[in-house]
């Protein structure tokens, strides 16, 4: 259970399927990515080749000749993988599964690429739901190490088995999701961090720069180095325990999106790909850091594997 698996096939050509695909492509297994929607496969290959002379210049056309491309789900009929990356939508998804249920072989296996989706909902729509998973990619997908496997109640061993080796053979850090529960472990964590970042911001305790400055220059390189739980046995659980005691009954716990947050969504201020969000946001300027950060953060995840190869 080892062995990668080869052959695999991606469904969705948008920012996260074109990331799986140059992915798996640059690393030498075969991709078919699907979309049947018109102009998605050009932009996605015009993505894919911006992506690939990023962090792998020398294997551009070759990792592109790795890639075939089609508008029909029938192309995923011979794929051992089938990735699902299309839009966060359930009927969609399910829609989608019911299709490749009946078009795949048996020993084909499932994955849906989803951000907090039910994966016992997605996988009700097939008969092999011991064949299929929650694969929860990060973006950009081909530069993120970090993988989400979440089980759904019927997951066999052999299908966790089979998809983290395929996704370590990519490079990738895949981890165990036992249990399938809403926003799985990253956003749950992500959402409460940020939940906590915009009420600052909404009360005036500082601009949106300062609280960013905050994270990223004191937790944000912390946490590249060390998880919260081993900070904590670092700091000191009693240190950790007396603090809670007194600052979380202050902390923002509100169940429903704040005022300030719905105001953005109801006025169009949805962020950089509107122009407006909690920054101002040029199309220049959008392109110009979605490039640089890409490229900086493929030199962290290099660095920091070498200091994890190292120990």
């Amino acid at each position: 259970m080892d062995t990668p698996l080869k052959n695999l096939a991606v469904i969705g050509a948008g920012a996260m399927g074109s990331g799986i695909a140059a992915l798996f492509a640059s690393k030498g297994l075969n991709i078919v990515l699907i979309d049947p929607m018109p102009g998605a496969l050009d932009r996605a290959r015009a993505v894919i080749d911006r992506q690939l002379n990023v962090y792998a210049p020398d294997q551009v056309q070759e990792s592109l000749a790795r890639i075939r491309m089609d508008a029909s789900l029938q192309a995923a009929s011979t794929s051992e993988l089938v990735i699902e990356a299309v839009p966060e939508n359930l009927e969609l998804k399910r829609g989608l599964f019911a299709q490749l249920d009946a078009l795949c072989p048996a020993h084909t296996l499932f994955a849906t690429n989803t951000s907090g989706l039910s994966i016992n909902a997605i996988a009700s729509a097939v008969a092999r739901r011991d064949r299929f998973v929650g694969t929860h990619f990060f973006t950009p997908a081909d530069v993120i190490p970090l993988v989400e496997v979440v089980r759904n109640d019927e997951t066999s061993e052999a299908t966790v088995a089979q998809v983290m080796a395929t996704l370590r053979f990519a490079g990738k850090r895949p981890v165990l999701v036992r249990q399938d529960i809403p926003g799985f472990i990253a956003n749950r964590i992500q959402h409460a961090l940020a939940r906590e970042a915009i009420s600052l911001l909404e009360k005036g305790v500082a601009s949106a720069e300062d609280i960013d400055e905050v994270v990223k220059w004191s937790l944000g390189i912390r946490l590249a180095l060390s998880g919260p739980l081993e900070q904590r046995d670092m700091n000191g659980i009693d240190v950790h325990y007396a603090i809670a005691s007194y600052l979380y009954k202050d902390l923002e716990n509100r169940t429903e999106p704040s005022d300030l947050l719905k105001s953005k969504v109801d006025s169009g201020q949805i962020g950089a790909k509107s122009g407006q969000g909690f920054y101002t946001w040029s199309p220049e300027r959008r392109e110009r850091v979605l490039r640089e950060k890409s490229a900086a953060l493929g030199e962290l995840t290099a660095w920091l594997n070498s200091k994890a190869d190292d120990s």
